[in-house]
């Protein structure tokens, strides 16, 4: 039988009491900065205080422009006394998506990604839905609050993000929530969050990948070398994807003895969260979606395999996990031969 909103309301509120201190942790991006400033703003009255920690450095112009102009109050994990804190929260992540999350027992998790078999006493995973900032907004029409202009526009920003203006995948609830945040947010806030995208000190990163990108096929491969921030790679990933002949564009760089590789395709291809997670997966965290995905290779576990401070090899490493297997490669491993 089917949970409604209200269920869950409810099931999520008999988690907490008068006397918590809440803290809820985030890997900071749009969908899970407005997701937790929901989250917030539903406990609000009903425990002693709720604070809004991220475990990564927030540096994307955009990430930085949503936190400022909706006044989100957040603080790194890194200074926080875990101990003043009775309850937790995790929002548009599980506890295994990230080394960064601390190891402490979560009272709820609510995410939208697939399921990775974790548990806590209070759960909402649905990966069929867009982002989570849908799933937020439909706890609070259950609860009955008309959500502030500033919480309303950070929903509507997040779900048009994470859905990429519903060009990636989403549910009709997706659409809905939209529609709902749509009368409540400052669309004009919005559109100036959206559009502050780059910063000044991005252009060398740019210029690097514009005249070292290898094109094969269909796929365009890029590696950055040393990188300041990982947000880098995600927009020359997307930046790539607006080319034509282009269906798959996958951005690599050197951050904090990691290997960041990010991946953007059509979505009409194969699986990118899939493939990720088969071919990097045992070197690190990796995964994601059909059409995004991401991995954080150890630079230590990839030796034996790959310099990756060989620009050359490492693209030329990089180009042979994501080539098609031959036709004699398939045979040989249906027949057990090689």
């Amino acid at each position: 039988m089917s949970t409604t909103n209200t269920e869950r309301l409810n099931r999520f509120y008999e988690q907490f009491a008068g006397s918590d201190n809440v803290l809820i942790v985030i890997n900071a991006d749009p969908d899970a900065i407005a997701s937790a400033m929901a989250a917030k703003r539903l406990l609000w009255r009903r425990v002693a205080g709720v604070t809004i920690a991220h475990i990564n450095t927030i540096s994307r112009p955009d990430n930085m422009a949503m936190v400022s102009l909706l006044s989100v109050p957040l603080i790194h994990i890194s200074k926080v006394d875990i101990r003043h804190y009775k309850k937790f929260i995790i929002i548009d992540s599980q506890p295994n998506h990230n080394e960064s999350f601390p190891a402490i027992g979560y009272t709820a998790v609510i995410d939208h990604h697939p399921d990775t078999n974790i548990s806590a006493p209070y759960l909402d995973i649905r990966p069929e839905y867009g982002a989570t900032a849908s799933m937020m907004t439909e706890y609070l029409r259950a609860a009955r609050i008309k959500p502030s202009a500033k919480l309303a526009t950070g929903l509507f920003y997040a779900i048009k993000t994470d859905t990429a203006d519903f060009e990636r995948k989403a549910v009709n609830e997706d659409m809905r929530a939209f529609q709902f945040l749509f009368k409540h947010a400052n669309i004009h806030l919005a559109r100036k969050i959206e559009q502050v995208d780059l910063r000044l000190d991005f252009l060398e990163d740019f210029k690097k990948a514009i005249n070292g990108h290898i094109l094969k096929k269909n796929k365009i491969f890029v590696n950055l070398g040393s990188i300041k921030n990982t947000d880098i790679c995600v927009l020359i990933a997307d930046f790539f994807m607006r080319f034509d002949r282009v269906s798959w564009s996958i951005v690599s760089g050197i951050h904090d003895n990691k290997l960041i590789i990010v991946v953007r395709n059509n979505g009409s291809t194969k699986n990118a969260g899939s493939l990720m997670s088969d071919k990097f997966g045992k070197f690190g965290s990796a995964g994601g979606h059909r059409s995004m995905a991401r991995a954080e290779a150890s630079i230590e576990m990839l030796k034996p395999h790959i310099d990756v401070h060989n620009e050359a090899r490492l693209l030329k490493w990089l180009m042979k996990k994501f080539e098609k297997p031959s036709s004699q490669t398939l045979k040989s491993k249906k027949t057990g031969n090689g």
